[in-house]
């Protein structure tokens, strides 16, 4: 009997850059590419920044990172 269909799973990371929230995307995107094949989406699902003297000093996501489980 044969098996059509994909079994996906999620992975949740924190990024930050001292950049933007953008770059903290990318950085996180760049960083699990490294590890995790088969990624087909990312879900954005907070966006928080670090405060010193007044100052954005640091932007940080979570993203919810899907991929296809391999066979």
């Amino acid at each position: 009997m044969s098996m059509d269909g994909r079994v996906a799973r999620k992975t949740e990371i924190i990024a930050a850059s001292p950049k933007s929230f953008d770059h903290a995307v990318q950085v996180g995107f760049k960083r699990a590419s490294r590890t995790l094949r088969g990624i087909t989406g990312i879900k954005v699902d907070n966006w928080r920044c670090k405060v010193e003297n007044g100052t954005i000093v640091e932007y940080l996501v979570t993203l919810n990172v899907l991929f296809i489980l391999e066979s």
